[in-house]
């Protein structure tokens, strides 16, 4: 069976529609052409802004004239992440979905459930006449995933409903109320190369294997941080043996937790086997430490020929040290809210290439003034290892919780009409856009809801198939007991 003949039919074969477009992140050219051209060939009137979102306007159905009107909103933006032996071109090639027993996953890459289920089902309710609802807009917005570009550029005025369904969840049977506010912050040393001595030889040294995930849905499951594995391999081969980065590379995304990390290193010669042991020994201990969260993590220590230049060890080593000692994973567990990160950091990207070495992280909290003293923690360390310049940006305020409105009250009611039990209401700790729509539009009343998702932002990726079906049948009774305007 195909995934497009999967039911609800009309939301599986929209979902396909989206699998088959290349969009990652900063690259929507075709998406956005594409979901125009799907709101106009069925007739609905069809906007695409001067950023690039999409928005499609469909009158309410007979006898629903009278309620309130309702934007259901998504992002057209997927994570391009994959495995290393995967030779998927995000750019050109379509995602190769397939069902795996009660999931529908893709191959070697991230699905694009993540936000592509809860895309295809705001555009079946559109399509799929026998839904009953008001006034419905759907807005699908732009580049969600490295800066929620679309949400933030979106324009005060031009929606006309008042109220926000969100489909950008991704635990069936949860109604979202409010989202943690995030910071990116970027330290960067500058460094000179100098020549490799004759008697040194090459090695490149792999960390893979670990689970990664959503930087703020996965940061609370303590999984191994592919960049903090790889420091802390690194800094006893440079102070105890001499041992020469010539790079590093981990992690790819902002918002994802990396699972990989690289290093080229040269060791003089004499040390070789003892650094050889030495990288297997303290990759033991990491493997037991987090034998649970990441039982698949892999070591590959690999000969190749010496580079003819490395990094300047002094800069180096300021870096790993700043590295190691720079948090990243959970800071502060929720107070008020069982169960929800409140405060965390992610050490997402590290680079060293055109004389800079260069760490990025997102830091991700509900209380803003946490957020800020974390960002100060991280300026400070920075600052002590002695960092050319450390940069601020993206910042963006949490969403935060009302739980007593009128829309709350139908979304709950709904719930326990179609699923025969409560609905939990929740907050979480990854980055909505509703935070950003709210200040533009603070009269919305805002939800979010969806499917079962696992492990967005990751190869592993995947939306469960019974889950998209009852979100579907739910979407549709709320739609039809919206309020009275």
């Amino acid at each position: 069976m195909e995934i497009f003949e999967l039911k609800p039919q009309v939301v599986w074969k929209n979902f396909y529609g989206l699998t088959q477009i290349p969009r990652p992140s900063k690259h929507e050219g075709k998406v956005i052409e594409y979901l125009y051209d799907w709101g106009v060939s069925h007739g609905f009137e069809t906007i695409k802004d001067e950023t690039g979102n999409i928005i499609i306007r469909v009158p309410a159905t007979p006898g629903m004239e009278n309620r309130r009107g309702v934007i259901l909103q998504g992002h057209m933006d997927m994570v391009p992440q994959k495995t290393s032996d995967s030779t998927h071109d995000f750019l050109k090639d379509p995602i190769k979905a397939y069902i795996d027993g009660e999931w529908v996953t893709a191959d070697r890459t991230t699905l694009g459930a993540d936000n592509g289920i809860g895309v295809a089902m705001a555009l079946s309710v559109l399509e799929d006449k026998s839904v009953k609802h008001g006034p419905v807009e759907v807005l699908v917005t732009y580049d969600e995933e490295t800066g929620m570009t679309g949400a933030n550029c979106l324009k005060p005025g031009v929606l006309k409903g008042d109220i926000l369904i969100n489909l950008d969840s991704e635990e069936e049977g949860e109604l979202c109320v409010g989202c943690a506010g995030g910071l990116d912050v970027s330290a960067s040393f500058d460094y000179r190369k100098y020549n490799t001595k004759a008697d040194y030889k090459g090695l490149k040294i792999a960390v893979k294997g670990l689970q990664g995930g959503h930087s703020g849905m996965d940061i609370s499951l303590y999984r191994a941080n592919a960049n903090k594995v790889l420091c802390r391999i690194l800094l006893p081969l440079s102070e105890v043996f001499g041992v020469q980065v010539v790079s590093f590379t981990g992690g790819s995304l902002r918002n994802a937790i990396p699972f990989e990390a690289e290093a080229e290193v040269v060791v003089p010669s004499e040390n070789l086997e003892s650094v050889k042991k030495l990288i297997g020994n303290i990759f033991d201990e990491v493997k037991a430490e987090f034998a649970e969260s990441d039982p698949s993590a892999a070591l590959f220590v690999e000969d190749v020929p010496a580079a003819p230049k490395y990094i300047q060890q002094s800069v180096m080593l300021r870096a790993i040290k700043a590295m190691i000692a720079c948090p990243s994973g959970v800071i502060r567990m929720s107070r008020t809210m069982e169960g929800l990160t409140e405060t965390s950091i992610n050490m997402a990207i590290v680079r060293t290439e055109k004389g800079h070495i260069t760490v990025h992280s997102l830091m991700r909290s509900a209380v803003d003034s946490a957020k800020m003293d974390l960002a100060i923690r991280v300026k400070c360390i920075f600052e002590l290892a002695g960092a050319d310049e450390i940069e601020f940006n993206g910042g963006y305020s949490g969403w935060t919780p009302k739980l007593d409105t009128p829309m709350n009250k139908v979304m709950t009611e709904q719930f326990e009409k179609v699923y025969g039990h409560p609905m939990k209401i929740m907050a979480t700790h990854g980055g909505l856009e509703c935070a950003l729509l709210g200040a533009k539009y603070p009269n919305w009343e805002m939800v979010s809801v969806g499917p079962t998702i696992k492990y967005p932002h990751s190869p592993d990726e995947r939306v469960n198939i019974a889950s998209v079906e009852r979100t579907w049948d739910y979407l549709k009774a709320v739609l039809a007991a919206v309020p009275e305007k």
